[in-house]
């Protein structure tokens, strides 16, 4: 290959090897000749020698939370423009990565990155065993190797608390995503917290596993028992939507009888049907700091106790609040 591009041996090899110094013109004839040949790089001498793959590994879980998909596209762009090959893993069913130990224990990656949090003690410990760095958000516990990248939960709702009382709510609801979530009940006493300091004690609250169908079926609910508030808040988007849509078929006006606001600010918020008030946290900031942890960690045999990073949020107001 060499011969063929007309460069020296190690150009070839600085070429395929991250990291390495190479100019543009060579890098081209190289690729030109590797595609002439057929010849793609064998990885396995490398990973042998170094002891690291370069694979991080991205999981997801098979829920059809938006959000998850927004975050798995940006972390496996940010990865690949840093070198490093992604190996994607699902979760069957939940929230959350603890369970996915036995599979990740028996792949030979160098990092885990994931928008699902790590949520019980003894699955952060489970995962301190195999040492590898991880990175999640929202994760509640944390040690050595897990460290978390955070919304700042609690102030994006109580922004919602104050637009709600702005616009002239005195009763409130909240659809949660499960009872031992991290990230819904930081929400959730954000939002409670900021309305007790406005004189208002008292929410009602159902839980929707984050799901538009669970969500969908809280919010019918509330309105066959005729205890539909004033203001509702999910705490997702996803589960906004089916409140919306269940509210709407039960007769009810958005925003004039209810008030709606979600989390995430997926795609989806901003479409005319749903044009739905939601707090913005921004993944790609998420992401970022994600994958700037990560490094760090990479980076470090031995490294010191998880970080957490918070990243600020802001409100999008759409027609579910503009009375």
């Amino acid at each position: 290959m060499a011969r063929l591009a007309g460069v020296s041996q190690s150009a070839v090899s600085r070429t395929f090897n991250k990291g390495k110094s190479v100019s543009e013109e060579t890098s081209r004839k190289v690729f030109e000749a590797a595609e002439q040949l057929g010849y793609s790089p064998n990885f396995l001498p490398r990973m042998l020698l170094k002891h690291r793959s370069d694979l991080v590994a991205i999981v997801v879980s098979d829920s059809s939370n938006p959000f998850y998909a927004v975050a798995v596209d940006a972390f496996s762009r940010a990865l690949q423009e840093t070198g490093h090959q992604v190996l994607l893993a699902s979760v069957d069913g939940g929230n959350a990565l603890d369970g996915i130990l036995p599979r990740l224990a028996s792949y030979r990656v160098d990092a885990i990155v994931s928008a699902l949090p790590v949520v019980t003690q003894a699955a952060a410990e489970a995962f301190a065993r195999i040492r590898i760095p991880i990175v999640s958000f929202n994760t509640p516990a944390r040690n050595q190797w897990i460290s978390s990248v955070c919304s700042d939960n609690a102030g994006g709702a109580a922004l919602v608390a104050d637009l709600f009382v702005a616009r002239g709510a005195r009763s409130f609801g909240f659809i949660g995503g499960t009872p031992s979530d991290y990230a819904s009940g930081e929400r959730l006493r954000g939002f409670r917290e900021r309305l007790a300091l406005h004189g208002f004690d008292r929410v009602e609250t159902a839980m929707g596993d984050y799901l538009y169908e669970d969500a969908f079926q809280a919010a019918a609910a509330m309105a066959e028992r005729r205890k539909v508030p004033d203001a509702l808040f999910c705490a997702n988007d996803l589960m906004a939507f089916g409140a919306l849509d269940a509210l709407r078929r039960a007769g009810l006006r958005i925003p004039e009888d209810v008030l709606v606001a979600g989390y995430d600010d997926v795609p989806a918020a901003a479409w005319g049907s749903f044009d739905l008030t939601t707090v913005v946290h921004g993944h790609q900031a998420m992401v970022a700091a994600a994958i700037a942890i990560l490094h760090a960690r990479m980076a470090d045999p031995e490294p010191a106790d998880g970080v957490t990073t918070t990243v600020p949020v802001r409100l999008a107001e759409r027609a579910t609040t503009q009375r």
